[in-house]
């Protein structure tokens, strides 16, 4: 067994309804001004308002930034930093997806030690602790309220930078099943694909240890068996129970052992042509695991398992299998079976892949990659 390091540096509360628990979070960290970050999509559902009446009966102000859309961007980051700064707040609560908790790291960083968001891209750029933050999910997906890492969009470079570093988990997560059981059958299906490659890539990363592992295996238990079921109704409260804390988990693991090839590709998908990130992922997910199939050590058959709606162990089983079971996820859940279906064109395919093969995912990939070999990955999937 290799060496490995790891530490749970955080409070996360689970449970339906723990979203009331607010209030004793906000005391704990001595929150006196918080500076909210959410959307204008949570708004218009209520949430937000919900959340900021919790903070108001708890006797503390509270400033508001919604300008939060997918794949955030610098820009998003330089105004919520400029209105934390002006606005006095002493700590931060980010409710959401992936996108407001990023951009609530990344604001956390700024406030702190200044300069541009660029300084800190990369690995351990951020120099100590940022600001206090609280994070409450609103989709079973990203994980990012259990992630060191924050991934917004430079959009003079189109690309997607990434600033990882252990100093920006945030400090408490509340985890509430109630607040994913409201949201669209699409958004649910690409967010749950999502958190289960965060476990699968973790599984399979060069850098996987027996923690990792097993954050990992629990995170694909709980999201295999309960994936489909939850995108056909979100009101059933066990599958969301087992999302939520599937999300979490399969987040907590990739913090740790890093993800693979799927993520270095998404990413600039997503910046080249704005497919939602989920998306992105789910689509090249079967061609990238095709391809790391010759560097399966049996782990393959255990994610089969995990994922099949066979109730028994398949017998004879070969590495390849995977991919087409995970091709049958997601034509079950009703996402497109090729990039061309989201508006990715061939032309800026080289390009896509000479970015993705920056990301530091490439270097925990099971199987090792070149540029050529990205080129062809995109083209299948495409």
């Amino acid at each position: 067994m290799k060496d490995f390091r790891f530490k749970v540096p955080q409070t996360i509360e689970f449970g339906l309804g723990s979203l009331k628990k607010l209030p004793e979070f906000l005391e704990e960290n001595n929150s006196q001004h918080v500076f909210l970050i959410s959307d204008k999509g949570l708004e218009s559902i209520g949430l937000v308002d919900k959340v900021q009446k919790i903070i108001s009966d708890s006797g503390i102000s509270c400033t508001t930034f919604l300008e939060i859309s997918p794949n955030p961007t610098i820009e998003m980051v330089n105004e919520a930093a400029k209105l934390y700064k002006q606005c006095g707040a002493t700590s931060i609560v980010a409710l959401g997806g992936g996108s407001p908790i990023d951009v609530a790291k990344a604001v956390g960083v700024l406030v702190v030690y200044g300069g541009k968001i660029t300084d800190y891209e990369g690995m351990h750029k951020v120099p100590g602790p940022i600001v206090p933050m609280i994070v409450i999910p609103t989709t079973a997906g990203t994980g990012s309220e259990a992630t060191a890492s924050a991934v917004i969009t430079d959009e003079q470079r189109n690309y997607k930078m990434t600033v990882f570093t252990y100093e920006i988990l945030p400090k408490y997560a509340i985890l509430d099943p109630e607040l994913i059981m409201t949201a669209p059958a699409s958004i649910s299906a690409a967010c749950g694909v999502d958190a289960f490659i965060h476990a699968l890539e973790a599984y399979i990363s060069r850098n996987a240890s027996p923690f990792s592992d097993m954050m990992a295996e629990k995170a694909m238990e709980l999201i295999g068996r309960s994936l489909r079921r939850f995108v056909a109704n979100r009101s059933d409260v066990e599958a969301a129970c087992d999302m939520m804390a599937g999300s979490n988990f399969a987040g907590i693991s990739f913090a740790w052992a890093r993800l693979g090839n799927i993520h270095a590709l998404s990413h600039p998908v997503s910046a080249y042509f704005h497919v939602p990130h989920g998306v992105a992922n789910a689509i090249l997910m079967p061609t990238v695991i095709e391809y790391n199939a010759l560097a399966d050590n049996g782990r393959y058959e255990k994610i089969y398992n995990y994922i099949s709606t066979q109730k028994e162990p398949v017998q004879n089983f070969k590495p390849e299998m995977l991919a087409e079971e995970l091709r049958n996820l997601n034509q079950d859940l009703g996402i497109p079976n090729n990039l061309s279906a989201v508006g990715v064109t061939e032309d800026l395919i080289e390009t896509m892949a000479k970015d993705a093969m920056t990301s530091g995912n490439i270097l925990a990939n099971p199987r090792q990659s070149t540029v050529v070999d990205l080129v062809n990955l995109y083209k299948k999937a495409l």
